[in-house]
Protein backbone atom coordinates (compact mmCIF):
# COMPACT_ATOMS: atom_id res chain seq x y z
CA UNK A 1 0.00 0.00 0.00
CA UNK A 2 1.41 3.37 -0.97
CA UNK A 3 1.26 6.36 1.32
CA UNK A 4 -0.33 9.65 0.38
CA UNK A 5 3.14 11.19 0.00
CA UNK A 6 4.20 8.41 -2.39
CA UNK A 7 1.02 8.84 -4.42
CA UNK A 8 1.67 12.57 -4.68
CA UNK A 9 5.26 11.91 -5.81
CA UNK A 10 3.96 9.61 -8.55
CA UNK A 11 1.44 12.23 -9.69
CA UNK A 12 4.25 14.77 -10.04
CA UNK A 13 6.35 12.32 -12.09
CA UNK A 14 3.35 11.53 -14.30
CA UNK A 15 2.77 15.24 -14.91
CA UNK A 16 6.40 15.71 -15.97
CA UNK A 17 6.12 12.77 -18.34
CA UNK A 18 2.80 13.91 -19.79
CA UNK A 19 4.21 17.30 -20.71
CA UNK A 20 7.72 16.17 -21.63
CA UNK A 21 8.64 16.95 -25.24
CA UNK A 22 8.64 13.99 -27.58
CA UNK A 23 6.03 11.46 -28.48
CA UNK A 24 6.00 7.80 -29.28
CA UNK A 25 6.51 7.05 -32.89
CA UNK A 26 8.60 5.08 -35.31
CA UNK A 27 11.25 7.80 -35.49
CA UNK A 28 11.57 8.47 -31.76
CA UNK A 29 13.75 6.80 -29.18
CA UNK A 30 11.81 5.51 -26.19
CA UNK A 31 12.83 5.02 -22.56
CA UNK A 32 10.40 3.01 -20.46
CA UNK A 33 10.70 2.74 -16.68
CA UNK A 34 8.88 0.08 -14.66
CA UNK A 35 6.70 1.75 -12.06
CA UNK A 36 4.58 -1.16 -10.95
CA UNK A 37 4.45 -1.88 -7.23
CA UNK A 38 7.66 -3.90 -7.32
CA UNK A 39 9.45 -1.28 -9.42
CA UNK A 40 8.45 1.49 -7.05
CA UNK A 41 9.51 -0.54 -4.02
CA UNK A 42 12.90 -1.21 -5.64
CA UNK A 43 13.57 2.46 -6.43
CA UNK A 44 11.92 3.01 -9.81
CA UNK A 45 10.83 6.55 -8.96
CA UNK A 46 14.44 7.56 -8.44
CA UNK A 47 15.39 5.98 -11.76
CA UNK A 48 12.55 7.81 -13.53
CA UNK A 49 13.63 11.10 -11.96
CA UNK A 50 17.23 10.45 -13.04
CA UNK A 51 16.08 9.80 -16.64
CA UNK A 52 14.09 13.03 -16.76
CA UNK A 53 16.95 14.99 -15.16
CA UNK A 54 19.59 13.52 -17.50
CA UNK A 55 17.55 14.25 -20.62
CA UNK A 56 16.94 17.79 -19.42
CA UNK A 57 20.61 18.27 -18.50
CA UNK A 58 21.64 17.20 -22.00
CA UNK A 59 18.86 19.28 -23.58
CA UNK A 60 17.42 16.17 -25.28
CA UNK A 61 13.79 16.70 -26.26
CA UNK A 62 13.05 14.05 -28.88
CA UNK A 63 12.85 11.01 -26.59
CA UNK A 64 9.54 9.56 -25.44
CA UNK A 65 9.69 8.76 -21.72
CA UNK A 66 7.06 6.27 -20.61
CA UNK A 67 6.13 4.11 -17.66
CA UNK A 68 4.90 0.55 -17.47
CA UNK A 69 3.54 -1.73 -14.80
CA UNK A 70 4.80 -5.12 -13.78
CA UNK A 71 6.85 -6.96 -16.42
CA UNK A 72 7.11 -10.17 -14.38
CA UNK A 73 10.79 -9.68 -13.56
CA UNK A 74 10.38 -8.38 -10.03
CA UNK A 75 13.73 -9.78 -8.95
CA UNK A 76 15.45 -7.46 -11.48
CA UNK A 77 13.65 -4.22 -10.60
CA UNK A 78 14.08 -1.35 -11.17
CA UNK A 79 13.77 -2.03 -14.90
CA UNK A 80 14.52 0.42 -17.67
CA UNK A 81 13.93 -0.33 -21.36
CA UNK A 82 15.55 1.47 -24.27
CA UNK A 83 14.06 1.27 -27.74
CA UNK A 84 15.89 2.98 -30.59
CA UNK A 85 14.18 3.35 -33.99
CA UNK A 86 14.62 0.19 -36.03
CA UNK A 87 16.18 -1.75 -33.15
CA UNK A 88 14.88 -4.29 -30.65
CA UNK A 89 13.94 -3.36 -27.10
CA UNK A 90 16.70 -3.85 -24.55
CA UNK A 91 15.76 -4.24 -20.88
CA UNK A 92 18.19 -3.17 -18.19
CA UNK A 93 17.76 -4.46 -14.65
CA UNK A 94 18.71 -3.47 -11.14
CA UNK A 95 19.18 0.03 -12.50
CA UNK A 96 20.20 2.75 -10.08
CA UNK A 97 19.92 6.48 -10.68
CA UNK A 98 23.71 6.44 -11.03
CA UNK A 99 23.45 4.04 -14.00
CA UNK A 100 21.14 6.34 -15.96
CA UNK A 101 23.75 8.77 -17.41
CA UNK A 102 25.75 5.82 -18.75
CA UNK A 103 22.68 4.18 -20.33
CA UNK A 104 21.63 7.50 -21.90
CA UNK A 105 25.13 8.21 -23.23
CA UNK A 106 26.17 4.76 -24.41
CA UNK A 107 22.93 3.19 -25.56
CA UNK A 108 20.40 5.89 -26.27
CA UNK A 109 22.81 8.33 -27.92
CA UNK A 110 25.59 6.12 -29.28
CA UNK A 111 23.78 2.84 -29.89
CA UNK A 112 26.09 0.68 -27.75
CA UNK A 113 24.23 -1.66 -25.41
CA UNK A 114 25.45 -1.51 -21.80
CA UNK A 115 25.91 -5.26 -21.57
CA UNK A 116 26.65 -5.58 -17.85
CA UNK A 117 23.19 -4.19 -16.97
CA UNK A 118 21.12 -6.12 -19.54
CA UNK A 119 18.52 -8.58 -18.19
CA UNK A 120 16.66 -9.19 -21.46
CA UNK A 121 17.50 -8.68 -25.10
CA UNK A 122 15.93 -10.45 -28.05
CA UNK A 123 18.43 -12.68 -29.83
Amino acid sequence: MTTQSEQEDLRRVQERIRFAPGACGKDKCRVIVGLGTCGIAAGGRGVMQAVLDELQRRNIHDVAVETTGCAGMCQNEPLLDVIRPGEERVTYGRVTPGDVPRIIEEHLLEGRVVRDLVVHRPE
